[in-house]
């Protein structure tokens, strides 16, 4: 059993407390390595070398572009390291390794498009109105930045964050989740051999009301970038507002998949179907409220249903597997509870409905589709975080837009139709950060990504996210000569 450390000033150290915590293989149910219970001393230390990489030091000299070749190497590192950090992942949440693989293959892109962009972040001379001025603005790093990350997809949201943190001059530190750890570790290695400053990127793990809170209150820390659930979002935001940090939150989500009756249903239901059973239904952009025109409801639900028969659950590392174990205890019994909610409150169950005994680990749930759903049912409202699927019907384009719109998250759509008049007019009306048409779950490092409402602030990826770790100043220069005729007077 490997025992990790913590990832400070470029080098694994023991946490100060002297106290690990067991992390737990999902699949085979047993622990299988443990990670540093870190403290708000373990913080304070990161914090300290983190400041100070910023200030002083090979960083806070570095040229842009030098900082860019940083980025590229380590892109490079990634990719030779792939397979490693995606099977070490898979063994942390029990996600499947075709997904996990995918997304470590797909990573180093955001590293390198990061790379690239550090030394095209430019100010701009403003044509003053003010007479014997000459005026500019400058964009500096917003300072040190403590990145909390979610268990489903660490690496990933290293990715998402750190880059464009990193890529604007910024210092880390990460703190990932208790629950899913261990590729993060693994990954802080590579930044040191491709050569990033000590201190410059550093990780501390442990629990989210210790290390995390600790992170959150430090005045040393300039800005919050989280992902996670609403309820914890709301949490942090509320804390960092204290210290008035800088704050994005990438939260949850209830997203609509909309199917009309005139899309193409072979691609409409492997859509549905990717969009809530693909990594187990464990992904904020699950399309977990299946909205289909009553056209053709019953004819669709049961293809739909027939499709998530076929689903292999099993070992996440084997390439047939399609579903894996739910990560945590604590999320496996809340998607338990919330099937037995939905047959309380009248929502009929044509697939799933319970807990799959016949697997290893006692973590995995049958995949569930429920039909019958009203839209005021908590199953329909409240996110699950789980291969759970509402299917509720709708008459009209306007009916269907307002059954989107209904709910306190926006994060991610999904509209299934050939007719792009109306393709065009519901990503117009959909209230969601993201609205995928004919496709699902679709993401890349050149598009922006983030939620509405109470599904975050900020966005990530794309060149807006680099702005998320910068601010702006305004430099003003008098070109005159001598004093002014009234020193009292605003000029």
């Amino acid at each position: 059993m490997k025992t990790y450390q913590h990832f400070i000033a470029g080098e694994y150290v023991d946490p100060i407390g002297g106290k690990w915590i067991d992390s737990m293989d999902p699949y085979r149910g047993e622990v299988w390595a443990r990670i540093p219970q870190g403290c708000a001393r373990d913080v304070d230390r990161a914090v300290a070398v983190a400041s100070l990489a910023l200030r002083e030091g090979p960083w806070a000299t570095m040229s842009p572009s030098s900082r860019g070749k940083l980025m590229m190497k380590l892109a490079d590192l990634i990719a030779a390291n792939a397979q490693r950090l995606a099977e070490v992942e898979v063994r942390d949440n029990g996600k499947l390794l075709s997904e996990m693989l995918g997304q470590v293959n797909y990573n180093p892109e955001w590293w390198r498009y990061f790379g690239g962009l550090a030394d095209k972040i430019q100010g701009a001379v403003v044509p003053i109105d003010k007479p014997n001025h000459f005026a500019f603005t400058r964009h500096e790093p917003v300072g040190v930045v403590a990145a909390l990350t979610a268990w489903n997809s660490p690496l990933l949201f290293i990715a998402w964050k750190c880059a464009a943190a990193l890529a604007a001059g910024c210092t880390v530190v990460v703190k990932p989740s208790e629950f899913a750890s261990a590729s993060t570790l693994e990954f802080a290695a590579l930044t040191k051999e491709a050569g990033f400053p000590d201190g410059v990127f550093n990780v501390v793990t442990g629990y989210g009301q210790e290390a995390g809170s600790a992170l959150v209150d430090h005045p040393g820390v300039a800005k919050i970038t989280f992902t996670g659930s609403d309820s914890t979002g709301a949490k942090i935001y509320a804390q960092a507002a204290r210290t008035l940090k800088r704050v994005s939150l990438e939260l949850g989500g209830k997203s609509p998949n909309i199917v009309f009756e005139d899309c193409d249903l072979g691609a409409a239901a492997s859509g549905a179907i990717s969009g809530i059973f693909a990594a187990t239904g464990q992904t904020c952009i699950a399309g977990s409220r299946l909205l289909v025109q009553n056209s053709i409801r019953e004819e669709f639900s049961k293809r739909v249903a027939e499709l998530g028969r076929s689903a292999r659950k099993g070992d996440p590392m084997l390439a047939d597997t399609n579903i894996g174990p739910v990560t945590t205890a604590p999320q496996y019994r809340k998607i338990l509870d919330y099937m037995e909610i939905a047959k309380a409150e009248g929502a009929r169950c044509i697939l799933g409905g319970g807990a799959a005994s016949d697997m290893p680990g006692g973590q995995f749930v049958e995949p569930t589709i429920f039909v019958d759903v009203r839209p005021d049912m908590r199953i329909a409202r409240e996110e699950v975080f789980g291969p759970v699927l509402s299917i509720i019907g709708f008459d009209t384009e306007e009916e269907a837009v307002r059954l989107a719109n209904d709910t306190i998250y926006g994060l991610a759509a999904g509209v299934w139709t050939k007719d792009m008049n109306r393709a065009l007019r519901m990503t117009a009306a959909l209230k969601a950060g993201t609205v995928w048409v004919n496709t699902y779950r679709a993401i890349s490092y050149m598009m922006p990504f983030g939620g509405m409402k109470h599904s975050g602030i900020g966005r990530e990826s794309g060149m807006q996210a680099i702005h998320e770790y910068l601010e702006t100043k305004s430099v003003w220069i008098s070109t005159a000569e001598g004093s002014p005729a009234n020193p009292f007077v605003m000029r």
